[in-house]
């Protein structure tokens, strides 16, 4: 028996609840692994099982007993004996207590952790009757709060007071924090950057669609669509938002910019906020940059060793350029900031140039860039370069004449960071060709090129090691060799995690070095697949191999590293 879900299978086949050709089929359905569930919580959603007849018959095998909440009355005394946060992240509710045990209803016969983890935190014995996770929810919103704080603020809005707080904008925008305490809309926004925060956003999506007002939040780098306030409040949100970023108002025809700081529970954040005219009204995103939660050093990136010792030795070079490739959100500026820190000393001047700055460095000279006045990238280093820096960062390089300055100055002693938008590393010596970068420039400049993208991190309270799938199998042994020891692990899904089985995210990377030979075939105009080839005679490891080194390692999920490598090949 290798997991908690192929135990419950096991009390259902022998308890004749499922048959064996039952749990096959339900097997094969969630083979291809997009369900992200659990066998037995899909006999049970295809309604093969009754989920109360399947918790009775395993919590009998663990000595527990079920109990029907919905015919329960819990008297107050007993709720008030665990607070609202604790009862919602374990899903329990708290039944009575005699003596030094405190009963709670739990959806999980085999959930043992929730029940150790409540007996450590208060410093009692916790025994567990077993009730349906929906029971538990419905007990949950009956006990401690009917509605969530969003629908309370939502259900105490009338059209006067929305009406209210949208015409009364230019007031607020002249003295916000005298006007605003006590406006619902203001304590609604609120509500949706605090929650966002609390449930480690990397940023908001507020949308309007046609008939509805959708709010998502990106989620260890994937979108959740949460509960959204009612399509009448569209106009009094977008217009709240506007006014913290400083944005015109008035103005919904073209795309404006805008930053918000606010401080949530006890420490300051940063939003950079964007505004798109849609179809149905004003699209707005607000990225959320914490500082608290940036990732300052390179061993906090997600580097095996002997990559991070390979990339640790690209960084310390007297001269050159060292490139950061990969799609939007794929964590570049977070490695860029990562290799400043990791040699600002002293004795170094080191410049950047950003659009927009996201996080102050201390000791770090960093320059915003503005087209509309014309500091451009290209302006800006034309500028800094006068100023005799050791190291100079350029936050991405999108034309010909940033690009020659920054092989300039890689040529004249100057260390250059910078990031391109390429899918791989070693397209990234044809992207600057095709901009007009000249190849013996290229050649001559480029110290390396890393590759990466952000794969999502297998809880550490759930994981799990499975056994792999054939497919799997043959994968992971076509990669690390036959004869290597393969381990697949997945997480389960608890509360820590949301039921998702990850947390957090961490990098998968692809080091392109530029050796003479390299140099050479860039002069001649090689195409990018033979780079690739030659990179990897010489011990280049693609995204997806390095995945496989992490998931062989117990950090993240096969299915993860297919995901954000779906155009690499192999």
């Amino acid at each position: 028996m290798t997991s908690n879900d192929d135990y419950a299978l096991e009390v259902l086949l022998e308890e004749n609840l499922v048959t064996s050709e039952q749990v096959d089929k339900a097997r094969e359905a969630l083979a291809d692994g997009t369900e992200g569930i659990s066998v037995v919580d899909y006999l049970i959603q295809k309604e093969v099982v009754q989920e109360k007849e399947a918790l009775h018959a395993v919590a009998q095998r663990f000595g527990m007993e079920t109990i029907d909440l919905a015919d329960e009355e819990v008297p107050a005394e007993s709720i008030a004996l665990l607070d609202e946060d604790m009862a919602r992240r374990y899903r329990v509710i708290p039944l009575f207590k005699q003596d030094n045990t405190l009963t709670v209803a739990i959806g999980d016969p085999l959930d043992v952790e929730t029940l150790d983890s409540l007996r450590y935190m208060l410093k009692c014995n916790v025994e567990g009757l077993v009730a349906t996770t929906k029971a538990i929810d419905a007990a949950l919103n009956h006990y401690y709060a009917d509605d969530s704080e969003m629908e309370k603020l939502m259900d105490n809005m009338t059209e006067d007071t929305v009406g209210m707080s949208a015409t009364s904008s230019n007031e607020m925008a002249e003295d916000i924090d005298v006007t605003d305490s006590d406006v619902p809309i203001i304590k609604l926004v609120s509500l949706i950057i605090y929650e966002a925060q609390r449930n480690r956003a990397s940023d908001v999506h507020l949308e309007p669609m046609e008939k509805r007002f959708r709010v998502r939040y990106r989620i260890d780098g994937v979108l959740h669509e949460v509960d959204s306030p009612p399509k009448r409040l569209q106009s009094a949100i977008i217009s709240r938002v506007k006014i913290m970023a400083n944005m015109k108002i008035a103005e919904k025809r073209v795309p404006q910019d805008g930053r918000i700081q606010v401080q949530v529970r006890g420490h300051w954040l940063d939003l950079r906020v964007s505004t798109v005219p849609a179809s149905h009204g004003e699209s707005i995103v607000m990225r959320i940059l914490d500082k608290q939660s940036l990732a300052l050093g390179l061993p906090k990136l997600g580097f095996l060793a002997d990559d991070q010792e390979t990339f640790g030795r690209l960084i310390q070079l007297a001269d050159g350029i060292l490139l950061v490739t990969g799609p939007t959100g794929s964590g570049k500026t977070t490695t860029l900031y990562a290799c400043l820190n990791q040699i600002n000393r002293p004795d170094r001047k080191i410049i950047t140039v950003e659009d927009p700055v996201e996080y102050q460095l201390s000791g770090i000279n960093q320059v915003h860039v503005r087209e509309d006045i014309g500091l451009t990238f290209a302006a800006a280093l034309r500028s800094i370069l006068r100023q005799a820096p050791n190291i100079v960062m350029i936050g991405e390089i999108r034309d010909y004449e940033t690009a020659r300055i920054a092989t300039e100055a890689a040529l004249t002693g100057h260390l250059v960071f910078s990031t391109l938008h390429t899918n791989d590393a070693p397209s990234a010596v044809t992207r600057l060709l095709d901009i007009g970068v000249q190849p013996f420039l290229v050649a001559s400049s480029i110290r390396g090129v890393m590759a990466q993208r952000l794969v999502r991190t297998i809880c550490p309270s759930c994981r799990e090691e499975v056994e792999p799938t054939k497919t799997e199998a043959n994968f992971l042994k076509s990669v690390v060799g036959d004869n290597a020891d393969i381990k697949n692990y997945k997480g389960r899904g608890c509360n820590k995690c949301a039921l998702t089985g990850y947390s957090g995210r961490s990098g998968i990377f692809e080091i392109f070095i530029i050796t003479d030979e390299i140099q050479r075939m860039i002069y001649d105009r090689r195409p990018a697949n033979e780079l690739r080839v030659r990179a990897r005679e010489n011990g280049m490891r693609t995204l997806r191999e390095d995945g496989v080194r992490k998931v062989l390692s117990g950090f993240t999920s096969l299915e993860e590293v297919f995901r954000v490598t779906m155009g690499d090949e192999g």
